[in-house]
């Protein structure tokens, strides 16, 4: 049986990594997580666009999904810092956080500690504290079932639906049967194959629900920019990869999810139960915004396609980059984890490379630094419902 050595949390979750968050409650706070983690080793932060001037859904999706941020097993406990006038308010943010999980929760409001630099000192000390109560739990063995696997794809090209995705999903299906948790998102991309889709569907409900979530973004599409979702995708870089039509890249991006049985849809950002095989996240198929919606869902990391190369991370867990373009491979090496270009140079079978890309998971489960963490990526995006107020 393959094991890897994590982090149990009090909800019976387990971390791959041992994070202290410092989670801005709006773009007005962003700057100063920023500073309070810039010195800080065991600390992470990123930048918040959002939080603010945001009614209905909108800021559900973001309430969501800066909960799912906090209660995402890869952080041992949360800072939460607040501007102090903002829809977001810092003391929401830990109530939604703890209607997730339990674990160590702070909260600071710049406009009542008197500024950014007392709140930058404030911050500090208590996370001092906190990453050192961090320090204390140790790693145990545990059944790669724990594993909450995220899937995704950006900058595709021919080469992503030929080796990279199908490597991906021949892993996505090993795991699965190991009783673990793989999560196939970006919902636009699923047009023109959602019908192949379909015909894995657990039951009618899971059915039903999948065109629904397609229908629903074609129609949202059209209704607020009179456009046509297949006007923007392929994008450029799609079709200058040799994809010529949303359908064609569709029928390579779904390979990520396998073959196995598709037990459930989630929607944006919601908490994934875990050890419940093949389920789907309704996201858009923007790269950031795609990523970090499955996070917030619960995915301890994810593995990424990539035909033209893209350096997307995120601050909370780690972003595995696979390409199936030999070429991207020698010119952004950098930004890549797995090569998967040998199943089309050289006759590499995809059963040989998901057995590799399985061996780097497992060792990123265990502490490896991906390219992404190496080199600091960590943009996020949150999906939008509406405008500004």
């Amino acid at each position: 049986m393959r094991t890897f050595w994590g982090y149990r949390r009090d909800d019976g979750r387990v971390g791959i990594r041992n994070h202290v968050l410092i989670l801005p409650a709006s773009i007005c706070a962003s700057d100063t997580t920023r500073l309070i983690a810039s010195n800080l080793n065991g600390a992470v932060t990123f930048n918040l666009q959002l939080g603010c001037s945001q009614v209905g859904q909108d800021f559900e999706l973001t309430l969501d999904t800066l909960a799912g941020y906090g209660a995402n097993p890869n952080v041992y406990g949360v800072i939460i810092v607040g501007l102090g006038c903002e829809t977001a308010q810092a003391s929401l943010v830990k109530e939604k956080i703890l209607e997730r999980t339990k674990k160590p929760i702070e909260t600071l409001v710049i406009q009542e500690e008197g500024g950014t630099l007392k709140t930058i000192a404030k911050a500090q000390s208590l996370a001092k504290k906190m990453i050192g109560e961090a320090a204390l739990v140790k790693r145990e063995e545990f059944p790669l079932s724990e594993l909450i696997l995220g899937t995704n794809c950006g900058g595709s090209d021919t080469t992503s639906g030929i080796a990279a995705n199908p490597t991906i999903g021949e892993v996505s299906d090993k795991l699965v049967a190991m009783g673990a948790t793989s999560v196939l998102c970006e919902t636009t991309e699923f047009i023109g194959a959602e019908h192949i889709l379909a015909r894995r569907a657990k039951n009618k409900e899971v059915h039903d629900k999948l065109y629904e979530i397609i229908n629903n973004y074609e129609e949202k599409i059209k209704h607020d920019t009179g456009l046509d979702v297949r006007d923007g995708n392929p994008s450029p870089g799609n079709i200058e990869g040799g994809l010529t039509t949303l359908e064609e890249k569709s029928l390579g991006c779904i390979h990520k999810g396998g073959s196995s049985i598709i037990n459930n849809i989630y929607d944006y950002s919601k908490q994934i139960k875990g050890k419940e095989g093949l389920v789907i996240m309704d996201t858009p198929g923007n790269d950031a915004s795609s990523v970090g919606g499955i996070i917030a869902g619960g995915c301890q990391l994810v593995v990424f396609s990539t035909g033209r190369g893209t350096p997307t991370g995120h601050a909370i867990a780690p972003v595995i980059k696979i390409t199936g373009n030999s070429e991207t491979y020698a010119r952004m090496s950098d930004n890549i984890d797995y090569d998967a270009s040998k199943i089309i140079t050289e006759n590499k079978s995809i059963e040989q490379a998901s057995e590799e890309l399985l061996d780097l998971i497992v060792d990123v489960c265990n502490g490896k630094l991906v390219q992404a963490e190496l080199l600091g990526y960590t943009e996020t995006a949150i999906q939008r419902a509406s405008a500004f107020v």
